[in-house]
């Protein structure tokens, strides 16, 4: 149907699998993941040995874990990659079915690990983070949901949406996760705006979230905690964020060196929230900004082809896969330099953790699926066609 509306671009025919994929997936993009892998490595090398050490493991036995980790979510990317949207569209309502039921046990069966929230289910050998897991599910059930409210007599896809977003919000305040939860409604106002957005719906959901974030603040000592340090004008430097602030000035523009930096001694989550600061201490200001370009090309392109798109479905759930991945980067680089509430969130691909870089890579391939050039040509061919 859609090729006899908008007519079609010629396949190839005959052509292998893997020579199509990397004649229509974005290479930009995918360079990006992978330099971003590997600066992970290369910073795990410096910042996870102190944390080996204080809990009596050989020296790089987290990098090797992060390496195992990092080729799970690199072959789930390719996996996921080569799906076509329908098949991403079927693969995320299932994969959201299943990490929404798990965090429904989260409360039951989870774990805190001595961290105050509960946010994991502990395996023995590892442990799973289901809030990771659900962002790629929640944003194309989302996505199919919105884009089936445009279409002729569909659904109220939208009021649906808001209303798995609210269930999934919840679940994610009860841990408590506030980072989470915020990107998680961010997610759905960004996808609820490029599907066509009414002004007086955004007013009230952002309202909603400030009365939400009083009442967090008022009723939860930990959310209290993390503002008042934030809007204080003095910095303690014992702290976390202190620690980080330190590390940075100390880096300046070039680095103190390879292996040098000390903030990876007193840091105890400097491999995972706060690697942002082992970079900038032993690789300088040009190594940050090399990691933030590396962001913004991927969200960049990303969004670029998205604009050229026809499909609703792919528009929508596109720009919210896209908007989740750099604004959680956005997020963690932000606390490091003390430009946000300290959020407990990872930097995707770079900071240690199987949850965190495995969901990278699930997030990226759909993203890379979504964004590859595919038959039915780009929307601005219709319109020359219209003319």
């Amino acid at each position: 149907m859609t090729e006899m509306v908008y007519g079609a671009v010629p396949r190839r025919q005959g052509e292998p699998v893997l020579p199509r994929w990397w004649r229509t997936v974005d290479k930009w993009s995918v360079g990006s993941v992978l330099l971003l892998f590997g600066l992970g490595l290369l910073l795990g090398l410096a910042a996870s040995v102190p944390l080996a050490t204080r809990n009596d493991l050989p020296p790089f036995y987290y990098v090797e874990r992060q390496a195992i980790f990092g080729a799970l979510a690199m072959a789930a990317m390719f996996a996921f990659s080569l799906l076509t949207p329908e098949q991403i569209r079927r693969m995320g309502v299932l994969g959201f079915a299943i990490t929404f039921a798990s965090l429904l046990l989260l409360p039951f069966f989870g774990s805190d690990f001595g961290k105050g929230a509960v946010r994991w289910f502990s395996l023995g050998f590892a442990s799973v983070q289901p809030s990771e897991f659900v962002k790629p599910g929640y944003v194309v059930l989302c996505g199919w949901l919105m884009a089936a409210s445009q279409e002729i007599n569909g659904p109220p896809g939208k009021t649906a949406s808001f209303g798995v977003t609210v269930l999934v919000a919840t679940l994610l305040v009860l841990q408590p996760d506030f980072g989470q939860t915020a990107l998680i409604l961010f997610a759905w106002g960004v996808m609820y705006f490029v599907s066509g957005a009414s002004v007086l719906v955004l007013t009230a959901v952002g309202a909603l979230t400030s009365v939400g974030a009083v009442l967090a603040y008022t009723y939860s000592t930990h959310f209290a905690e993390r503002i008042n340090s934030f809007m204080s004008a003095d910095i303690d430097p014992r702290t976390q964020v202190g620690y980080a602030i330190n590390a940075i000035q100390e880096g300046g523009f070039w680095g103190v060196g390879v292996g040098q930096g000390q903030v990876k001694w007193q840091l105890p989550d400097a491999h995972t929230d706060f690697i942002m600061a082992v970079a900038a201490e032993e690789y300088g200001v040009l190594m940050v900004l090399f990691i933030l370009s590396l962001y913004a090309v991927i969200v960049v392109r990303s969004l670029t082809r998205l604009m050229r798109e026809r499909d609703p479905f792919v528009r929508i759930a596109g720009t919210g896969l896209a908007s989740i991945f750099g604004v959680q980067a956005l997020v963690n680089a932000s606390v490091a330099v003390r430009l946000m509430p300290a959020k407990g969130m990872t930097l995707p691909f770079i900071s240690y953790g199987g949850s965190s870089i495995i969901a990278a890579g699930i997030t990226c391939g759909m993203l890379l699926a979504l964004t590859r050039s595919r038959p039915q040509g780009e929307i601005s061919e219709f319109f020359k066609r219209g003319r």
